[in-house]
C-alpha cells in the first residue's frame, strides 16, 4: 500500500504527467479550425447572406489570436483557474449559438453573434496559455520540442473535431456545435489540477537523470506525432475515395483515440524508475535564471511548496562595465558571469573614487535572457523583430490558408477540400519538426534559435513563388512547402520569446507577438489578396462578357452571381508579392539571429567550453581595469 501511495505522489509530480495532459488540453484547443465546417449550419438556420458569414469569420479570428487578456489574468490567477476561465468562455460562446442554431434560444442581434463567437473562441487562447507557460517552465532547457508538439496538436485538432463527428453526429451539423462547446471544455476541467508548472527536476546534466532518458521519451512522442499524422492523412484520403460506412468510420475513431491515450505510458512507466524525480538540489546555477518562480515538488509528505532559487545581476552596476568586460564573460555560466561582472564593477568604484575615471549608473531594466514585463520588452527591438518576422512569415502564410480553396477553383481543381486537408498535415508536421531541428540549433549547437525561422521562411518563399507560376503539379509542392514553414513558426517564436525575455511574464508576452498573425492576415490576405482577385476577376469579365454589371468591391455577375476568376493570372501578383514579403521576413529573422548571438551561447554554450574560458577572463578582466586606472 505505501508502495502505491509513493507512485501516486511521484506521478502527481512528474513532468511527463503534465506534458501528457497539456497534449491533451491542446487537442481540443484549434477551436477557430473548425469554423469551416459550422459555418453552413449558421448560414443555414440564421438565414445569413456570404458577407455576414465572412464577418463572423472575422469575429473568431479576434477571439482567437487576443490573448492577452488570458497572459494578463495569467500573472494573478493559478493555471487551474485560466483553464476554468476558457472552458467556462468556450461552453457559454458555442453552447448559446447552438441553441440558437436549435431554435431553441431566441434569435439575438447580428452583432451579439459575433460576440458569442468571438467569446467562445477566445476560451482556446487560455487553453494555449496555460499548456505553454506549464510545459515551458516545466521544461526550461527543451523549450523548441515542447512549444511544437503542443502547437502540432492545437493544428491538428481541426481534424481531430472532424474525426468524432464522422463517426458519431454525421450527417446532424447542429450537434457539432454542441460537440464543440462541451468537448474541450470537458477537457480543460479534467486536466485543471494536473496541469501546472513542476520543478525539482533538472532535464539534463544531472547525474541521477541521464540525457538518454529525456532523449528517449521524446523521440517516442515525436514517432507517436509521425505515426499520427499519417494516419490521419490515410483517413482522409480513404474517405475522399470511398464511401465509407458508419462502422468503419467508428473503427478510425477508435484507432485515433488510441494513438492520443498513447503518451500516458511515459509518466506511468517512469514512477517506476528512480530516475523520474530528483531533489531540487540537483538544479545548476546556469538554470536558475530559467526556473525562477517555479514550484517544485518535494515528495516527503507530498506536499507542494514555492521554491524561488534565482541569481540577479546586480542593478546598481555601472554603465562602464559593458565597455570594460571582456566577450568572454557572457560565455562562463551565470553565477560566475555575475562574479566577473561584480569584480569589474568594484574595481571601476575605486578608480572613480580616485579620479582616474568618470561613471554614471546604469539604466536600470533586465538583459536579454531576464525576466521582462511587456511593457520592458515593447521597447526592445529583439521584441519588434520578432513581431515583424512573425507579421510577414506567418501573415503570408494564412493568406495561402484562407485562399486555398478560390486557389484551387481558379486553377480548375473541383476538390479544393484535398487541399485544405493537406496543408492541415503539414501545418502539423512543420510545428512539431521546427520545434525539434530548432532545439539541435540552439542546445547541440548553443546558436539562435530564429536561423531555423529563417529557413522556414526561405522555404515559403519559395511555395509562394510555385503558387504563383501554377505549374502542373504546383499546388501540391507549395501546399506542403508553405504549410511546413507556417508551422514551423509557431514552435520557433514561442520558444525564442521565452529565452530572449524570460518565462515570468510569458503568457502576456507570447500573446501579444501572436497578434502579428491577424494583422498580417488583415493586410496580405484581406487587402491584397482579396482587391488583386476582384480586379483581375472584373478584368476577365470586362473583356469575356463586355455586357455583364460590375460592382465594385464585390464584382456581381447580373444582381446575384460573384464574379470567379479564372486561370493563373488570377493570383499571380498575390503570390509574388507574397514570396517578396517572405524574403522581409527573413532579414528581420538574420537581424535577430545576429543580435542575440551572445545570448545563446550564454545559455546553451557546453559547460566544458565556458569554464575554459574562466581563467583567462579572470586574467583580462584586472589588466583591462589596469589599463582604464593608467
Amino acid at each position: 500500500m505505501e508502495d502505491l501511495i509513493g507512485g501516486l505522489k511521484r506521478l502527481w509530480c512528474n513532468r511527463w504527467l503534465v506534458l501528457v495532459a497539456a497534449i491533451w488540453v491542446q487537442s481540443c484547443a484549434g477551436i477557430g479550425y473548425v469554423f469551416g465546417s459550422l459555418s453552413p449550419i449558421i448560414k443555414t438556420s440564421l438565414n445569413y447572406n456570404q458577407k455576414q458569414i465572412n464577418t463572423l469569420g472575422v469575429a473568431k479570428d479576434i477571439g482567437d489570436s487576443v490573448g492577452l487578456l488570458a497572459g494578463t489574468l495569467g500573472e494573478v490567477l493559478p493555471t487551474w483557474g485560466l483553464l476554468l476561465v476558457g472552458a467556462l468562455q468556450n461552453l457559454v460562446g458555442y453552447g448559446w449559438l447552438g441553441l440558437i442554431v436549435l431554435h431553441k434560444a431566441p434569435t439575438l442581434p447580428f452583432w451579439m453573434i459575433c460576440g458569442l463567437l468571438c467569446i467562445g473562441t477566445n476560451g482556446e487562447t487560455y487553453f494555449n496559455t496555460v499548456s505553454l507557460v506549464s510545459c515551458v517552465k516545466t521544461f526550461p532547457r527543451s523549450r523548441g520540442p515542447i512549444v511544437g508538439i503542443l502547437k502540432g496538436f492545437a493544428g491538428l485538432s481541426g481534424a481531430i473535431f472532424a474525426q468524432i463527428y464522422a463517426a458519431i453526429y454525421a450527417p446532424d451539423q447542429a450537434a457539432f456545435i454542441f460537440m464543440v462547446a462541451v468537448g474541450p471544455s470537458m477537457v480543460s476541467i479534467g486536466m485543471m489540477f494536473i496541469l501546472r508548472p513542476v520543478g525539482g527536476q533538472k532535464e539534463r546534466g544531472n547525474p541521477n537523470i541521464s540525457d538518454s532518458y529525456t532523449d528517449f521519451n521524446f523521440n517516442f512522442i515525436y514517432g507517436l506525432c509521425m505515426l499520427l499524422a499519417a494516419y490521419m492523412l490515410g483517413v482522409m484520403l480513404v474517405r475522399d475515395l470511398f464511401d465509407v460506412k458508419k462502422t468503419i468510420s467508428i473503427i478510425f475513431l477508435i484507432g485515433m483515440l488510441i494513438l492520443l491515450v498513447l503518451p500516458v505510458v511515459l509518466p506511468l512507466l517512469s514512477i517506476y524508475s528512480s530516475s523520474s524525480y530528483t531533489s531540487p538540489r540537483y538544479i545548476s546555477a546556469a538554470q536558475e535564471p530559467l526556473l525562477e518562480g517555479q514550484k517544485s515538488c518535494s515528495i516527503n509528505g507530498g506536499d507542494i511548496e514555492k521554491k524561488s532559487i534565482s541569481t540577479k545581476v546586480d542593478e546598481m552596476l555601472l554603465s562602464e562595465v559593458e565597455d570594460e568586460k571582456p566577450k568572454e564573460v557572457d560565455l562562463l555560466p551565470e553565477e560566475e558571469r555575475i562574479k566577473r561582472l561584480a569584480l569589474i564593477n568594484s574595481r571601476l568604484v575605486l578608480a572613480a573614487a580616485q579620479g582616474a575615471v568618470r561613471v554614471k549608473r546604469r539604466r536600470k531594466g533586465p538583459h536579454r535572457g531576464e525576466d521582462f514585463t511587456l511593457m520592458q520588452a515593447l521597447i526592445k527591438a529583439d521584441f519588434w523583430l520578432m513581431f515583424f518576422a512573425l507579421l510577414c512569415g506567418a501573415g503570408s502564410g494564412l493568406t495561402v490558408i484562407d485562399n486555398l480553396g478560390q486557389m484551387s477553383q481558379s486553377l480548375g481543381y473541383h476538390n479544393s477540400h484535398i487541399f485544405v486537408s493537406m496543408i492541415s498535415i503539414w501545418n502539423f508536421l512543420g510545428r512539431v519538426g521546427g520545434g525539434f531541428l530548432s532545439e539541435i540549433v540552439a542546445r547541440d549547437h548553443a546558436y539562435p534559435r530564429p536561423v531555423t525561422m529563417a529557413v522556414a521562411q526561405l522555404i515559403m518563399a519559395i511555395g509562394h513563388f510555385l503558387f504563383a507560376m501554377a505549374w502542373p503539379g504546383s499546388m501540391y509542392t507549395g501546399s506542403l512547402l508553405v504549410g511546413l514553414g507556417y508551422g514551423a513558426h509557431w514552435s520557433i517564436i514561442p520558444a525564442t520569446a521565452s529565452e530572449l525575455f524570460g518565462v515570468k511574464n510569458f503568457g502576456v508576452l507570447y500573446n501579444f507577438i501572436t497578434m502579428a498573425n491577424p494583422a498580417g492576415s488583415l493586410v496580405f490576405s484581406g487587402f491584397i489578396a482579396g482587391t488583386l482577385y476582384d480586379l483581375e476577376a472584373e478584368k476577365q469579365h470586362k473583356i469575356h462578357l463586355p455586357d455583364m454589371t460590375s460592382i465594385s468591391g464585390g464584382a456581381f455577375i447580373g444582381d446575384t452571381d460573384p464574379l470567379k476568376c479564372v486561370g493563373a493570372e488570377c493570383f499571380f501578383l498575390t503570390y509574388m508579392i507574397m514570396a517578396g514579403v517572405c524574403i522581409v521576413a527573413v532579414m528581420f529573422s538574420l537581424i535577430l539571429v545576429y543580435r542575440t548571438r551572445n545570448v545563446y551561447r550564454n545559455i546553451y554554450g557546453r559547460k566544458d567550453d565556458r569554464q575554459s574560458m574562466t581563467v583567462g577572463v579572470e586574467e583580462t578582466s584586472g589588466s583591462d581595469i589596469s589599463s582604464t586606472n593608467r
